[in-house]
């Protein structure tokens, strides 16, 4: 089963030591109720072996992923949503809120989470000055982190059943180092561009339902590959 592949993979992850000045990592999944959470949702989502196109965003937000331990989720629509109660502090992300908008228009979860899987580049969270940081943001992190971006994102390509055709979802650097990646290991087959949704919420909310059609053009575009 897929739900298996993902949880092992999120579960044996290691934890980074000497890491960067300044630097301190998001690490959820030595918590309980955080691997609580990530099996009753990939076991409900993703207990078969079917065809899913990877979503890859940076890395996990200190109030979304990184407490919830699953892409574009927090605490709130976990539970509010995704039907799984949990104690997790009742966070709130603004990335999380608009993807939920963007599954919602395409179909509703069972759809959404049966032709697609988010990851991250880095499936750690950053901290920098307590602020959420992106692996890309100083050489020196993005090249602390580079191999072991490669292994992993590497590792989740060998999931059942994952197509070669996946998404950046940010259309600056996240999409310049996939790229890089992708010309150093061939691991896709093309690259599908969507913009990051917090940049959305941010800059062009009053825009936001432009962009939720944009969401479902393009991964109607990508399902077809």
């Amino acid at each position: 089963m897929l739900c298996d592949e993902i949880l092992e993979f999120y579960f044996s992850l290691p934890k980074p030591t000497d890491l960067p000045e300044g630097i301190e990592i998001i690490y959820p999944f030595d918590n309980e109720e955080t691997r609580r959470v990530m099996r009753l949702f990939f076991k409900k989502y993703y207990s078969d072996t079917n065809p899913r196109h990877i979503l890859f965003g940076i890395n996990p937000g200190r109030n979304g992923a990184g407490m919830t331990g699953v892409g574009f989720t927090d605490p709130v629509l976990m539970e509010e949503v995704c039907g799984i109660p949990n104690t997790l502090d009742k966070t709130k992300e603004l990335s999380a809120s608009f993807i939920c908008e963007v599954v919602e228009a395409y179909g509703g979860s069972k759809k959404f989470y049966g032709d697609f899987l988010f990851a991250t580049v880095l499936p750690f969270g950053l901290l920098k000055n307590g602020k959420n940081y992106n692996y890309y943001d100083d050489a020196k992190t993005l090249e602390f982190f580079k191999p072991f971006i490669y292994e992993s994102v590497q590792k989740q390509m060998e999931f059942s059943g994952t197509k070669r055709s996946i998404a950046s979802i940010g259309q600056g650097k996240n999409l310049v180092f996939l790229e890089k990646l992708n010309k150093d290991l061939q691991l896709f087959d093309a690259i599908e561009v969507l913009p990051h949704p917090r940049w959305v919420m941010q800059y062009r909310r009053k825009e936001k339902q432009k962009y939720i059609e944009h969401y479902i053009k393009i991964l109607q575009q990508l399902r077809k590959k």
